[in-house]
């Protein structure tokens, strides 16, 4: 029998780096804990046996992936809105429902103290982009480029050759090139100005304002709004939306910075009020900022994700949630 331990300690710390793995190979938060937990068995089983000629992180990065190649031949590729077709052009039309069993790309929540530490590649954008990838390119662009493995232990994970590898990873580079977003133009909500600035974001959607939105959304901006089929591109569009359908008076909704970002963007618990001046979970908000200016508004109508983003399920309605 395996030291349960000695099991604890070689692999413990690896557990938050192999979740983001298998969320990246997945595109979706509940089936990367499905997997980590599969890894984590298959582990355990192995553990007599495992003898060290690789690191352990090499071997659960090996074991992770495998069961990950497993899951994604048994469904679809996840998705988000964009991915179904192009942008609805006339705002003034409710949004649409996705067609049925449609498998939606969800956010992976990241703890705070682990946040200042996350490599760019855990974006929800880069991950979006990653399933427009084969499965084994995938693989071999995450190990290399994310897991930073050498070539002949990639190959050895997958069984196949070092060239092999390497050609797989140009193509994947070359693919992800022209569909992922630029790092560099993508910001982190650490700095004074643009805290300021997404203070201001909270506000004026709190107050219904479209006019104060207006000046922080960029030209190209896009919303989205799982599950729903319908997205809007372009700053008139996504205003004419919001301030006909969602900000139709001040105070209808609450926000409230989440204590976890997902995938180091800037992540709100959104609360929609209740008749007795309450409010009650109702959507995830996530915004990709670019440029001290919002490029992204990601709005999972999903209440069920909020406990995994410590946010709590009601609100008082005379909460001060700007602080």
């Amino acid at each position: 029998m395996a030291d349960e331990a000695r099991f604890t300690e070689v692999t413990g710390p690896l557990r938050r780096e192999i979740l983001g793995h298998c969320y990246r190979m997945l595109g979706s938060a509940a089936d990367a804990e499905d997997a980590v937990q599969e890894t984590f068995l298959r582990a355990w089983r192995g553990f007599e046996g495992f003898e060290g000629r690789a690191s352990a992180r090499t071997w659960l990065h090996r074991i992770a992936t495998n069961v990950c190649l497993r899951q994604l031949e048994q469904r679809a590729r996840r998705a988000l809105p964009s991915d179904l077709g192009g942008p609805e052009e006339d705002w003034h039309r409710p949004a649409r429902a996705a067609p049925e069993r449609t498998a939606w790309l969800a956010p992976l929540p990241v703890d705070p103290a682990e946040a200042a530490g996350a490599r760019q590649q855990v974006r929800l954008a880069f991950v979006a982009a990653l399933q427009h990838l084969p499965a084994s390119q995938r693989a071999v662009l995450l190990l290399r480029d994310v897991a930073d493995l050498p070539a002949d232990e990639v190959a050895v994970a997958l069984g196949t050759t070092t060239i092999a590898v390497n050609s797989a990873l140009r193509r994947a580079r070359d693919r992800l090139a022209r569909t992922a977003p630029d790092p560099e133009t993508m910001s982190e909500p650490g700095d004074g100005e643009l805290r300021t600035r997404l203070r201001r974001y909270v506000g004026a959607f709190e107050e219904a304002d479209v006019g104060a939105l207006a000046a922080l959304l960029r030209e190209d901006v896009t919303l989205e709004m799982p599950p729903h089929a319908t997205w809007f591109a372009g700053r008139a569009a996504v205003l004419g939306f919001l301030g006909t359908h969602v900000l139709r008076e001040p105070g209808r909704f609450a926000m409230l910075a989440s204590p976890m970002t997902a995938n180091g963007q800037p992540t709100y618990a959104m609360y929609a009020r209740e008749p007795d001046g309450g409010f009650t979970a109702h959507a995830l908000q996530i915004l990709d900022v670019a440029a001290d200016r919002v490029r992204h508004i990601h709005i999972f109508l999903q209440p069920d994700l909020l406990p995994a983003f410590g946010g709590p399920v009601t609100l008082p309605g005379s909460r001060d949630r700007n602080g």
